[in-house]
């Protein structure tokens, strides 16, 4: 038997007796006591009815740096980053403008490779004039984190990466070599076996 399966026996079994109290028992105490233990008994059964899902934290994908055979590649790395590890995507937008800060279609063709990598890791730095916040201040402003660092601390690589899929999904040449992808560990950045 389940730990599930005896808890719902349980519950049944409150539910039951306090069926069978109100039946026979003629206390207004005890029935008072009864149809509490039934409408708590009917709430833990269809609590427990629910089916449970473990809050897991997602899955860490690796990517092999090695097998990384052209820019497009990169860019859908970048993609599966942007949308997954990064976080980007809960306070970005693309395309739909409605999101709590900016809306980075054609971010590519808007700003420069190295001006994108200093607003990653380095966001407070400048605020670009198109994303300045005007108007009444939010009841939460945002403040973009540093991407390189804790909670979401993505690797050079990594950024490299959302980098080219920005470039790419704005209809821009990547700019990425994939020289400039260095495997983890190395000093070298001309090496690329390992992982991303």
């Amino acid at each position: 038997m389940t730990e599930v399966q005896l808890l719902q026996t349980i519950g049944l079994s409150v539910v039951g007796l306090g069926v069978a109290i109100l039946l026979f028992v003629q206390t207004r105490f005890l029935r008072v006591v009864a149809f509490v233990a039934i409408v708590l008994g009917g709430f833990a059964l269809v609590a427990l009815s629910i089916p449970q899902m473990a809050s897991m934290p997602p899955a860490v994908e690796k990517f092999d740096v090695a097998s990384i055979k052209d820019k497009k590649e990169l860019a859908s790395i970048g993609q599966k980053i942007f949308f997954g590890k990064g976080q980007c995507a809960l306070c970005h937008t693309i395309g739909t403008g409605e999101g709590r800060c900016p809306d980075l279609k054609g971010i590519g063709s808007k700003l420069t490779r190295d001006f994108m990598y200093e607003s990653l890791t380095q966001p407070q730095a400048y605020v670009y004039m198109d994303y300045q916040h005007v108007g009444p201040p939010k009841f939460f402003p945002a403040k973009m984190p540093y991407i390189n660092k804790k909670p979401i601390e993505l690797n050079k690589n990594e950024i490299l990466a959302v980098i080219a899929f920005l470039q790419n999904m704005s209809g821009e040449e990547v700019t990425v070599e994939l020289s400039e992808i260095e495997a983890p560990g190395s000093a070298s950045s001309a090496s690329r076996r390992g992982t991303l």
